[in-house]
Order: C-alpha cells, then structure tokens, then sequence
C-alpha cells in the first residue's frame, strides 16, 4: 500500500512540474484524469446540468491560471477539489443575489407562459418515470443541505473521500467533517423518508 502511495505521489509531482513548465499536454491529460469526476461533484453541488458544465470548465481555468502557486503542501488532487469546491460555493452564493432560471421552469412570451420541451430519452415510460423520481428526490434533498453539509456528504458519500482527505480539501479539523457528514446524512435521511411516505400515499389514493 506504501509503495502505491509513493508511485501516485511520485506521478503526481511529474504532472505538477509538467503543468507548470507550461506543458499543454500534461493540462490535457490533468483534464482527462479529473473533468468527469469534478462535473459530478460540480452537478451534486449545483443540481443543474448545464451549471455543472460551465463551473467544470470553470475550474480548470482556474488550474490554468493558479498551477504556479501550487507548493505541494497537499497532493494535487486534493489541492484541484478545493479549487471545484470553491468554484461550486461562489455559484452557490451568487444564487442568492441573482433568479436562476431552470429547465422545469416555464418561459415568459408576450402570449404568455409555455413548457420548456425537453428531449424524450425515454425507455419504458414507468422505469424511467420511477428512476427520475428517484433521483429528483436525492438531488432535493443534497440541495436542501446547508453548504457545508452539501459538500462534506458530496465528497464521502459520492466521491468515496476519506474523511482525512476531506478535511484537507474543506481545509477543517476531522472532527468537524465528521460532524458535518453525521448532520447532512441525518438531514437526509429525514428529508427522504418524507418523501417515501408522500409517494405511498399517492399510491394508495
């Protein structure tokens, strides 16, 4: 296990220096390594799509423009997701002070208002019915999280971070990790029995 830490620590400075030399390829392959990763946890944190698309890009802009002040006091990778996550809590926080317009959302016309029209990718109509459901209700209750228990839930439960690695990226004490990730879990898991107990009875009207 020792010998795997040091051969990734050992690549990971290799890329870092090759960033930093200005190699585009090494930025390419940064990209390839981290862009699905870092668009999830951008899509968790931001529940939108095309949102989660721009901070993406956004975030590695930023590597681009930062890799120099990279000193190696954490691994890349961990110094890369403080960059996502700061990026996904300044769109979070803009979202207070601006309307975020959003698909389900119907669009204003001088006639009135009509039903975006969303492309069908439909398979069997009740499956796919059922795992949108599913997934409309995780996603309520990930962005009914304060910020911080968003975030700290994202990166355990989603991403699979340790708890030490998460508290280097939200640079915190390992306790209040913990205590975030406990509190975000339980929120949730009131927030999605809630939900459980609606669709029963709908069922049974």
């Amino acid at each position: 296990m020792r010998e795997v830490e040091c051969a990734v620590a050992a690549s990971e400075e290799g890329l870092v220096g090759r960033l930093k030399a200005g190699s585009f390829e090494a930025y390419e392959e940064v990209v390839g390594l981290y862009e699905k990763k870092i668009f999830n946890l951008a899509y968790r944190m931001v529940g939108n799509y095309e949102d989660a698309n721009d901070l993406t890009q956004e975030v590695f802009v930023r590597l681009y423009h930062s890799i120099q002040s990279f000193r190696g006091d954490a691994r890349f990778s961990t110094w890369l997701y403080r960059i996502a996550n700061n990026v996904c809590v300044d769109e979070l926080r803009r979202r207070y002070r601006r309307k975020v317009e959003y698909l389900d959302e119907p669009i204003g016309t001088k006639d009135g208002s009509v039903r975006r029209e969303i492309a069908d990718w439909a398979g069997n109509p009740e499956n796919v019915l059922e795992t949108h459901e599913l997934q409309a209700c995780v996603q309520a209750g990930i962005n009914s999280l304060p910020e911080e228990q968003r975030t700290a839930v994202i990166l355990r439960d989603i991403q699979g971070f340790s708890y030490e690695e998460i508290a280097k990226i939200l640079n915190c004490s390992l306790g209040t990790v913990k205590s975030r990730i406990n509190r975000g879990r339980q929120s949730l898991k009131e927030r999605l029995a809630g939900q459980r107990e609606l669709f029963d009875t709908d069922e049974r009207q």
